[in-house]
């Protein structure tokens, strides 16, 4: 009998409730954000209700058409509250130049109350960076106060809002915050890797700070390498929003980073290997960064095999390296010797082609430019003989050959002394040598 007075109760207090919502156009904001808290207790669980929808429709219609700075006026007789509620929007956004109003007031209610407001925003068109800021912000409110699993699900929640906004509209340091934030939550994979897609697509966006990420604590490497190539193989899958121009500024940051992660003594040279390769070839102008982290790596790394530094040396675009680096890289005791030779024929190709160019330019001048008269113009003092420059550019080459082969054996002279020395000293720590800056 009891549970049947209950029912009639409820459905007076529902038939009242549809009644009031019929006038819902005249209520003020906070009438609106009362009743939208008061439906959460009435539909917790529910998808789709009649008075809930009215009033998520009435929400959202007064967000997307007020100002930023302060809710519409929608009625006349404006009370006490509503005025003083102004007054608090305006102190909040004074606080904040990317807060708009409403997101204060809308951190009180659910994650699912949320998910349905941005899903109805979203269908309306509204602005996808105003929500996504909206998301990092009720993300940021919301974690202080809940427990570990209530914060697992409204970080997932928030990450599947974030993945069905434009790319663009969110905010790579945001992305950045939210990984960090979860790498002590146990995010669902699908959501890792939602997280993981976001970021990779603007990777060109962050900072040499934000890819430092921490391994995880089961592994010895000082830095995450692995989710950095997931993050570049998401950056190529762009396709065409993978411009020229993001490519080079993500190799910049990539040398960077491996400048970084090079003296870590548990990076394995294979993995070095795959940080090199990652990106193609044409995404670097110059080779130079990249050569001089490889260096750093063999410094450190000074027990790999021959065909383990040819392996990393063999990354290297010889013709992309200034004429500085090639030198100090034909004496440097840590390269294999083959790479020196490399370097000094890819030096020497580039300066043959450099006068082949030369002597064109000149021979095409003299052939073009002619008098009024007919008579030739005479530009130079001495003819250029092809054949002549020919013949000491190949003298030239064949004693930079026979250098190269004395520093071949020179180097492989002194890579046999360091041999010795090293098995003569006793064993020092691993962890001697001074990283690079860590994170704070």
């Amino acid at each position: 009998m009891e549970v049947i007075e209950n029912a009639d109760s409820l459905k007076g207090l529902i038939k009242q409730a549809e009644k009031a919502v019929q006038c819902i156009s005249d209520w003020s904001w906070p009438e609106v954000l009362t009743a939208l808290q008061q439906c959460q207790s009435f539909f917790p669980f529910s998808d789709s209700s009649e008075i809930l929808d009215k009033v998520l429709d009435s929400l959202v219609a007064r967000i997307t058409t007020a100002s930023d700075s302060s809710p519409s006026t929608c009625s006349p007789d404006s009370s006490v509250l509503r005025r003083s509620f102004d007054t608090k929007s305006n102190i909040s956004l004074k606080n904040s130049h990317h807060r708009a109003w409403w997101f204060e007031d809308l951190v009180i209610l659910s994650m699912a109350m949320i998910d349905k407001i941005i899903r109805r925003m979203i269908s309306l068109k509204v602005e996808h960076a105003k929500i996504s800021r909206f998301l990092f912000y009720y993300l940021k409110c919301k974690l202080s106060n809940l427990a570990s699993d209530e914060k697992r699900k409204v970080t997932e929640t928030v990450i599947e809002l974030l993945y069905s906004l434009h790319r663009n509209s969110v905010s790579c340091k945001g992305l950045f915050d939210i990984l960090r934030i979860s790498s002590s939550q146990n995010l669902s994979s699908c959501c890792r890797d939602r997280l993981e897609i976001m970021i990779g697509s603007q990777i060109d966006q962050a900072t040499l700070d934000n890819l430092l990420i921490s391994s995880p604590t089961k592994t010895e490497s000082l830095y995450d390498v692995n989710i950095l190539l997931r993050f570049l193989t998401h950056f190529l899958s762009c396709g065409g929003r993978t411009t020229l121009a993001r490519l080079k500024k993500v190799a910049g940051l990539l040398d960077l980073y491996m400048a970084e992660v090079a003296p870590d003594i548990f990076l394995k040279h294979s993995k070095f290997v795959e940080l090199i390769t990652a990106l193609p070839d044409i995404a670097r102008d110059s080779h130079d960064s990249l050569y001089r982290a490889i260096d750093m790596f063999l410094q450190v790394h000074n027990r790999l095999t021959e065909a383990e530094k040819m392996k990393i040396c063999c990354t290297i675009n010889y013709e992309k390296l200034s004429l500085q680096s090639c030198k100090h890289l034909a004496q440097n005791s840590k390269f294999p010797p083959r790479t020196a030779v490399q370097a000094l024929l890819s030096q020497q190709s580039k300066i043959k082609g450099l006068l082949e160019e030369s002597n064109h330019f000149r021979s095409f001048n003299g052939e073009q430019k002619q008098s009024k008269d007919g008579e030739q113009i005479i530009l130079y003092d001495k003819k250029v003989d092809p054949l002549m420059e020919n013949e000491k550019l190949r003298a030239h080459l064949q004693g930079m050959r026979w250098k190269v082969i004395e520093l071949e054996k020179a180097c492989r002279k002194m890579q046999n002394q360091m041999t010795k020395m090293v098995k003569t000293k006793s064993s020092c720590p691993t962890g001697s040598r001074s990283l690079p800056r860590l994170c704070s």
